[in-house]
């Protein structure tokens, strides 16, 4: 007999070892599904429950570095296709070891939500947020042109430096962030790597500067490098073959 005929019947969900996963969820604060335990409603809630939880920050809900880093990649390729501009903001808390060893961890992750939070109410919903370590984040602004660039880092930076975060009854503490900013190469096949140094040696700068700042790659500087042509130039030869 042809056992292709006959599939092995489905495993009944509740054989299913999910008090791991479900640990995890509650330990993150998730909401768990409310159907039926076990129903392929709820199954599907946890599913989804877990995606979310593999590509977000647990502290901020931003975006963590993991599901940055793809985002970015992608972004590289489609300014690489469509010649659109496109921005990469890393941002960094002005000071955020003293806020840590005078008020606590604590405070430290108070400031760390509300930066979180001033961001992702600045930039557009087709902007891509991620909190990529301690006190650092990343901001990806597809078609964004090089003339609204430093306007975009301004705002953010202001928006940030005007709220003031209570850290213990009646302490409030002002919080300044310093960003550094650049312009991924169009229609370069360029790398999310080179993207990033890039956006970091103007973070560097803003820091060297004083803080409080928003330094964008000038935009002469945006010109192909070496290891960009050498990328191109290998794409080239490919397609040629």
């Amino acid at each position: 007999m042809d056992s292709s005929l006959h599939p092995p019947s489905l495993i009944d969900a509740r054989d299913l070892q999910l008090d791991l996963a479900l640990q995890l969820l509650q330990q993150a604060g998730a909401l768990l599904p409310e159907a039926e335990p076990y129903s392929a409603e709820w199954l599907q809630g946890l599913l989804d429950a877990l995606c979310d939880l593999s590509s977000k920050d647990a502290l901020t809900g931003l975006v963590n570095r993991r599901s940055f880093e793809m985002s970015l990649s992608r972004e590289v390729d489609r300014v690489a296709r469509s010649g659109e501009p496109a921005l990469l903001l890393m941002v960094d808390i002005d000071h955020f070891k003293a806020v840590n060893d005078s008020y606590g961890h604590v405070a430290g992750d108070m400031v760390i939500q509300a930066v979180a939070r001033s961001i992702a109410q600045t930039v557009r919903p087709m902007d891509t947020v991620a909190r990529v370590g301690g006190e650092e984040f990343a901001i990806i602004l597809p078609n964004c042109p090089s003339t609204y660039g430093a306007t975009v880092a301004e705002r953010l930076r202001e928006r940030v430096a005007e709220q003031k975060v209570e850290v213990a009854t009646g302490q409030m503490l002002q919080v300044t962030v310093s960003l550094g900013g650049a312009f991924a190469p169009q229609w370069v096949r360029s790398s999310s790597l080179l993207w990033i140094e890039r956006a970091d040696r103007q973070l560097y700068r803003a820091k060297a500067e004083g803080r409080n700042r928003a330094c964008l790659e000038p935009q002469t500087d945006s010109l192909v490098s070496a290891e960009e042509k050498g990328m191109l130039f290998a794409v080239t030869q490919q397609d040629s073959e």
